[in-house]
């Protein structure tokens, strides 16, 4: 596979892994009787402890994000010119990790702000593959 491809595939497992971190918690608070199994409604915000809050919300962003890097990577790859995409797609991928893990950590301004500039990086990366797939 080529890094672009690896890229895409560790960008849906990483989203993968924010999934299971939200069911095992989810689980462990019906488990120990704290909430009942239907306590968690799709359709409105319910409560939780705030790391439990800051991974539905770092989730969220790559289910957000996921369909346009998917977008540009399967193009770069079914017209088989993955070495335009081969190093932003890697980088958009770090940063994209480092943007959940620093949003986990916590939401004080200083990480806020840290937060924000792994997402300029993803949009950097972004518009650099699409921009050399335009060429």
């Amino acid at each position: 596979m080529t890094p672009t491809a690896w890229s895409l595939l560790g960008f849906v497992a990483w989203t993968l892994f924010l999934m299971l971190g939200i069911v095992s918690t989810r689980s462990v608070m019906v488990l120990s009787g704290k909430r009942a199994a239907n306590d968690f409604p799709a359709d409105r915000p319910h409560d939780g402890p705030p790391l439990y809050q800051r991974l539905l919300r770092a989730h969220l962003n790559c289910v957000e994000n996921l369909p346009l890097f998917a977008a540009v990577t399967l193009l770069a790859i079914s017209i088989e010119v993955t070495g335009l995409t081969d190093g932003p797609a890697q980088l958009y991928l770090g940063a994209r990790i480092l943007q959940s893990l620093t949003h986990l950590i916590g939401t004080s301004a200083l990480l806020v702000q840290v937060r924000f500039a792994f997402f300029l990086v993803q949009i950097g990366a972004l518009l650099t593959m699409i921009v050399r797939l335009a060429n």
